[in-house]
This record gives structure tokens, C-alpha cells and sequence, in this order.
């Protein structure tokens, strides 16, 4: 037991009994066992009481908050390529999904500039801490935009729950059905994808409606 301090009565008899070759029966190692109280020798360590997160708020409409965040995955032929998904928080919608072997914070800034010529500019990103999303590039785009990053602390993806409930949802029915040969191929997907999510898929998180649907009632 000094050796093996994880271990308790059971595995110890077994060691003794099969791995060892004793004869004893287990009433007798459990006698001894307790007589030296080895049953004792680790204290249980006191548990803390998990806090809950605090829920995300709910943007009061369009336009008020985004979430943007990456994926990665590979091709038939083994290289890697990564997906920028960019959410609006309000009615879950994606707004769009960029496919790429490298998005660096350039391209990251050219996709939102297109959403933005179709969709209007957000009041805030809520983001993580990743390379392309702290960099300088991102931040000076921003400010001139005047659209304020928020970023999650190291460690709290909960903190950008949306997104990351929307990243399951686009692995589980889209990235994880299919095997692609091509960016072109894995991007023409995406597209089409994102429009039955947005279009005909309905979100519980919403009430059971689609994104679309959603986005009506704001308007």
C-alpha cells in the first residue's frame, strides 16, 4: 500500500491473491487490512461546490452581438483545413462559414466585411483568445469600425456558449457526414448547408422556429 497508494482493500486482495499466488481468504486480508488501518491512510480530499456560469444574455435584437470562432478538420488526403463560423446571438443565425487551409486575421477581416455589406455591422463580437482574434489587425478593423470585442478568459468556452453549441450542431450534421476532396468542395457544402440551418431547420433554442422565421419577428 505504500507502493500503491490509489489502491484499496479490493485491489489489494487480488493483487495478493492472483497476482501474488496467497491462499488467504478475503475475510482474513480485510481483517489485517483494517487492523492496520490501511483503510485510512487516504484522506478524501475536500470537494468545492461548482459554481454555474452565469447564462449568457439574450441580445434584445439583430445586430447587437455576434460570436465568431474556428473549427478544424482534414481532407480525403490528410491535410488540414480550418472553418470560420460567425454567429449573430440574437436569432442563432449563421451568418456565414469561411473554409480554408488558413484563415489568418486578414481573411478574417474580409469575411466580416462581406457579411457586413449584406447583414449591416454588429455592435460586438464576443471571441476567444486565439491568435487571429487578438491580433493587431482585428482590433485596429474594429475600432475604426467602431464595434467592440469582447473576449472570453483563457479556459471559458462557456462564455461563448452560442457559438459553441452552433460548432457541435455544424459537426454533428454537416463537418462529420462527409469526406471531402477539396476546399472548393468542403466551401460549396457549407454554403448550402448553412442555408437549411438557416432556412428550414428548426432551433430549440429559439422556441422550435427557424433562424429566418426568427429574424421576421424583429423585423
Amino acid at each position: 500500500t505504500t507502493t500503491h497508494r490509489t489502491w484499496g482493500f479490493g485491489l489489494c486482495f487480488l493483487y495478493l491473491r492472483n497476482v501474488k499466488g496467497f491462499a488467504w481468504n478475503h475475510k482474513r486480508v480485510r481483517r489485517i487490512y483494517r487492523s492496520l488501518e490501511l483503510n485510512l491512510r487516504i484522506k478524501p480530499r475536500k470537494r468545492l461546490v461548482r459554481q454555474k456560469p452565469e447564462p449568457l444574455i439574450v441580445p434584445a435584437g439583430p445586430n447587437m452581438t455576434w460570436s465568431m470562432d474556428f473549427m478544424s478538420d482534414q481532407l480525403a488526403d490528410g491535410r488540414s483545413f480550418r472553418t470560420l463560423n460567425v454567429l449573430d446571438d440574437y436569432n442563432r443565425e449563421g451568418l456565414g462559414i469561411e473554409v480554408d487551409i488558413s484563415i489568418p486575421a486578414l481573411r478574417v477581416i474580409r469575411t466580416l466585411e462581406r457579411i457586413i455589406e449584406w447583414r449591416g455591422q454588429p455592435l460586438t463580437i464576443r471571441v476567444d483568445n486565439g491568435p487571429e482574434n487578438v491580433s493587431a489587425a482585428l482590433q485596429i478593423w474594429a475600432s475604426k469600425r467602431g464595434i467592440g470585442l469582447e473576449y472570453i478568459q483563457p479556459g471559458k468556452p462557456q462564455q461563448n456558449a452560442y457559438v459553441e453549441r452552433y460548432n457541435r450542431t455544424v459537426r454533428h450534421e454537416w463537418l462529420g457526414q462527409y469526406i471531402f476532396e477539396t476546399i472548393e468542395e468542403a466551401q460549396d457544402h457549407a454554403t448550402r448547408w448553412l442555408w437549411t440551418y438557416n432556412n428550414e431547420r428548426p432551433n430549440m433554442a429559439i422556441g422550435g422556429i427557424t433562424p429566418a422565421m426568427k429574424l421576421k419577428t424583429a423585423a
